[in-house]
């Protein structure tokens, strides 16, 4: 999922904390694999381990950036089959 602010950073920033404990409530799940902010920050990236679009986007529905009208996320597909991440094998799941 890569998200794009929708509002000025100081707004996001007041928000940053309710939504690091969001996706460390992800990573718990298994859901998310890795995540950062842009740089410059015009929003974020965050990989997730899902199985469709439906779900990601399911899955980001409560991020209290998305709750506060502050980002919104735009889905793209991936599948890693080189570097760090190949041969990834999932860890989870009771999502």
């Amino acid at each position: 999922m890569i998200s794009k602010y929708l509002k000025p950073l100081a707004e996001v920033d007041a928000a940053r904390e309710d939504h690091l404990a969001f996706v460390a409530g992800l990573e718990e799940r298994g859901l998310s694999v890795t995540a950062g902010r842009q740089d410059p920050p015009a929003g974020g990236v965050i990989l997730l381990d899902v199985d469709t679009e439906a779900e990601a986007h399911a899955a980001m529905a409560e991020d209290p950036y998305v709750l506060r009208g502050l980002a919104e996320y735009t889905a793209t597909g991936w599948i890693p089959t080189r570097g760090a991440l190949a041969g990834y094998e999932r860890v989870r799941r009771d999502a």
